[in-house]
């Protein structure tokens, strides 16, 4: 075919392949254009996924014992929990990203992912006099801090090196949406996507401030960290919304709700020590069901799309 696109018969251009040039193919071999998925996005998920479940379960483990366990040292374990539930939550759908074929089906979660590596890594250097290897913890908590600063920057730097290389794959048309977003989400997605990247910049930014905001006691490392995650949750949602396309964010609408789920079960093991009835605490629990819903109602009308689409 030598045409660049040809009209379906709702009148929407869909992109198709070149003479001679084959491009990236969805369901039923029809070309979706867009950027061919590089091998090195799919290990570097692969990787991280198998990471967080090893390292993200250590840590909600532990901080479900009552013990403190991370990097640094914290004053509650519920803040390394909330990281190692988000790590364990997230895992499930960077599972699923080499089932993808073109960038732009994936990169709602791979951008944020890439943001946490560096960010955890910049918050890990910047309190490095806090880490267990400096203040001289127990032999386990030393070597799980120095591994911590190696792998994270080792990830970090690949993740950078997988983007840089992502970026310059030829970009071709996109074809029409799918299954875009019903516009009564739309709003919905905005203000939780806004709220979840405020707060996480707040914390991430000026911590000291922020800190007093989180219904439980928290260190500046541990603001810091839980607003990198913050920030790229909301970096996912608002991601999500500038897609406008279902079929396009499957890895994310996975991730989603299991990191709601796992962040819940923290949550709820250390209710005791959260201020529940303050602004903040009532605040959290909005937001952390926003999660929820959005990721399940997401995957209930993707997989109804997928069952009337012929």
């Amino acid at each position: 075919m030598s045409k660049e696109s040809e009209r379906d018969g709702s009148g929407a251009v869909e992109a198709v392949a070149p003479e001679g040039r084959s491009g990236p193919e969805g369901p039923g071999g029809r070309d979706v254009g867009g950027r061919e998925l590089t091998a090195g996005v799919t290990m570097l998920a692969t990787a991280v996924a198998v990471i967080s479940v090893l390292v993200g379960a250590l840590l909600a483990a532990v901080s479900l014992t009552g013990h403190v366990f991370g990097a640094w040292t914290s004053p509650e374990p519920l803040s390394p929990g909330l990281v190692g539930a988000a790590m364990a939550g997230v895992a499930p759908g960077l599972f699923v990203i080499g089932r993808a074929r073109v960038w732009e089906e994936v990169r709602t979660l791979v951008l944020p992912l890439a943001l946490v590596l560096v960010g955890l890594l910049a918050v890990t250097l910047l309190n490095a006099g806090r880490l267990q290897a400096a203040e001289g913890g127990s032999l386990v908590l030393v070597l799980f801090s120095l591994g911590w600063v190696a792998v994270l920057g080792l990830l970090g730097v690949t993740a950078v090196g997988c983007l840089v290389g992502q970026y310059l794959k030829p970009a071709r048309p996109r074809g029409r949406r799918i299954a875009p977003l019903p516009g009564w989400s739309k709003p919905f997605l905005a203000v939780l996507g806004s709220a979840w990247s405020g707060i996480g910049a707040g914390l991430l930014a000026l911590p000291d401030f922020w800190a007093g905001f989180v219904p439980w006691t928290v260190n500046r490392p541990d603001a810091q960290a839980l607003g990198v995650w913050a920030l790229s949750l909301g970096v996912g949602v608002l991601g999500a919304l500038a897609e406008d396309d279902l079929t396009r964010i499957r890895p994310a609408l996975l991730a989603l709700p299991c990191v709601a789920l796992a962040v819940t079960l923290q949550l709820g093991a250390h209710a005791s020590t959260v201020h529940w009835t303050s602004g903040p605490g009532l605040s959290l629990i909005t937001m952390v069901g926003g999660l929820l819903l959005a990721g399940g109602v997401g995957r209930l009308l993707l997989s109804r799309q997928t069952r009337l689409r012929p």
